[in-house]
């Protein structure tokens, strides 16, 4: 990173933090309503410490690999069909947009009725969260393959299954590595609407448990831990692999 970039980083958190410290000074709000920095940097180090949030994030992220990894496949696959098929992308290819349209919270009702209030229920939601986007992306890896690439292939004698592994695949790699990345962001705030209705633990369930006890200090604690695993997931991991497929496909410059 930059270090000039970091340091603005840096600048703009202060800010913030000192934004927040002089709105709790002046008492606009009450204290168990709207908790002073500090108090919430002492509730994320008490809940990192006693090994509460550990166990949360420990459930979190077990739910989210197992929901994240079936979207990645069955996503894939639904793409696949979509994008080598005319006919099932012209009858169920429209309703994809509209169902990736759905906020994750819309389908945790589903999920209670068919599972009750157990971890299915939540991993369903992640799913539904993370599968159609990654098959619209991967659906237009295949719709976008260069034709010049399918004609030189097929000239040389390449067609069906071969044509398919051998050009389509590779020439899709980059939608599919942002299908991944887009899935992931779309995995995780669906499991986050999933946990909060649910009876496991994870870091939702301990958000709405904090809210239905008033404690304010580890609502925000909680918000601010989802937020920096989402950013430093993105930012570090997926960021980062799209951008150097992007650059080794030759798309960046």
């Amino acid at each position: 990173m930059n270090f000039s970039i970091a340091v603005k980083r840096m600048i703009f958190l202060v800010v913030v933090l000192g934004i927040w410290q002089t709105i709790y000074s002046l008492n606009i709000f009450e204290a168990i309503v709207f908790p002073s920095p500090s108090t919430v940097a002492t509730t994320l180090y008490e809940g990192f410490a006693s090994g509460e949030f550990v166990e949360a994030l420990g459930a979190s992220f077990k739910h989210l690999l197992a929901g994240m990894s079936l979207a990645i496949v069955i996503g894939t696959i639904v793409g696949v069909i979509l994008g080598k098929s005319k006919q099932a992308d012209e009858t169920a290819g429209m309703y994809l947009i509209a169902l990736q349209s759905i906020p994750s919270i819309v389908w945790v009702p589903l999920a209670i009725m068919l599972f009750g209030f157990t971890e299915f229920s939540v991993i369903f939601v992640v799913v539904l969260g993370g599968t159609f986007v990654m098959a619209i992306n991967v659906r237009s890896a295949i719709q976008n393959v260069s034709p010049q690439l399918i004609r030189a292939a097929r000239t040389m004698g390449t067609k069906g299954m071969e044509l398919f592994y051998r050009v389509e695949i590779p020439a899709g790699i980059p939608y599919f590595m942002t299908g991944i990345r887009l899935a992931w962001a779309f995995s995780w705030r669906a499991l986050m609407a999933g946990e909060l209705l649910s009876n496991g633990p994870g870091l939702g369930y301990s958000l709405s448990y904090a809210q239905d006890y008033a404690r304010m200090d580890q609502v925000i604690g909680i918000i601010i831990i989802i937020g920096v695993i989402g950013a430093f997931m993105d930012h570090f991991v997926f960021s980062k692999l799209e951008h150097t497929v992007r650059k080794r496909w030759g798309l960046l410059r």
